[in-house]
């Protein structure tokens, strides 16, 4: 079990952050075991047939085989949403001290793979040589794997967020925590997070506690080394709804009478929804749907309330007959 000790002061400065970087880290274990999340099958059998050029014995050999991550790969993000280059800068300015011993502590105890085997004890040129080889090499995988699929994750981290920062307003730190991860407990001002391979306590000291929802993690992960800020990647709300193509709607007189977009939202608006969350599932921006949203609503297809400072859509009953009629 690990523990983040947090104080009033540390509570108050939690704050959440998206990390491109971190999830293209996070999704080589998806590569390396399929077998973590049947909910990444789609895209991971359409990156294998992408990626076939690039060195992946080096991609690989970053994930340990008890899949955990060098530290110094995933740096704490320089702000809310940084681009990728921004935290790949971070990582290409890590001392080679660092990244023999992130290195080392993530496989431990197991030793290096033969591709990271230059770490070991070779000096600090060359271990700069094998930590740029990896920096350049995780942009190639970034830019054929991940960034294709950024904008619409991004959408389905940002709607996380939002859901999130509600249950905090609505029920402060252990309401957040509740429903995070069930390996999450929040007690008497300290964070557990159970089922670590590795046990330590680490107290935030002022330095609050970072949270970065994530597609790729299945579960919560906290950096290796305890000395690190707090900072924890969880899963992310909506991940199964993420690699299916979006729902048509299934009367074509419905869209006849409302054209094609409108009659998808009244379609998928059986349950309430603020923009942002139907924004991804359309893959779309919200102000791309906001329009539509309104026409529905002002003819009385859509009801709509305000949740803090979200507004929820749904079908109203006039809808509901519409939709179930045609």
């Amino acid at each position: 079990m690990i523990s983040f000790v947090l104080g009033v002061e540390d509570l108050a400065d939690t704050r959440f952050a998206l990390s491109p970087l971190g999830e293209t880290v996070f999704s080589l274990r998806v590569l390396r075991d399929p077998g973590l999340s049947a909910l990444h099958l789609p895209w991971r059998r359409s990156v294998l047939g992408r990626i076939g050029a690039l060195d992946t014995g080096l991609l690989m050999s970053l994930v340990a085989r008890r899949l955990t991550l060098p530290d110094f790969l995933t740096p704490r993000p320089p702000g809310f949403a940084p681009t990728f280059e921004e935290e790949l800068a971070l990582v290409r300015a890590t001392p080679p001290d660092r990244v023999r011993r992130d290195l080392s502590a993530a496989h431990a105890p197991d030793p290096l793979p033969v591709a990271l085997r230059a770490a070991a004890g070779a000096d600090d040129a060359t271990v700069d040589g094998l930590r740029d080889a990896i920096c350049d090499l995780l942009r190639r995988y970034w830019e054929l794997a991940v960034e294709p699929a950024w904008p619409r994750m991004r959408l389905l981290l940002e709607a996380d967020m939002t859901y999130r920062a509600r249950q905090l307003a609505m029920g402060g730190a252990r309401r957040l925590f509740a429903g995070m991860h069930p390996n999450l407990r929040w007690e008497n001002g300290v964070l557990h997070i159970d089922r670590m391979i590795d046990s330590h306590r680490a107290e935030a000291r002022g330095r609050g506690l970072l949270l970065v929802p994530s597609v790729f993690a299945h579960k919560p992960a906290p950096p290796v080394d305890p000395g690190e800020a707090p900072l924890l990647v969880y899963p992310s709300r909506g991940v199964a709804t993420l690699w299916t193509e979006p729902a048509t709607a299934g009367s074509a007189a419905l869209v006849s009478l409302l054209g094609a977009t409108r009659a998808r939202l009244l379609d998928l608006l059986d349950e309430p929804l603020p923009t942002i969350e139907i924004a991804r599932r359309f893959r779309v921006t919200p102000s791309a749907v906001s329009q539509h949203l309104r026409v529905l609503h002002a003819t009385g297809l859509l009801t709509r309330a305000r949740d803090g400072r979200q507004v929820l859509y749904r079908r109203s009953p006039l809808g509901d007959r519409l939709a179930g009629g045609c």
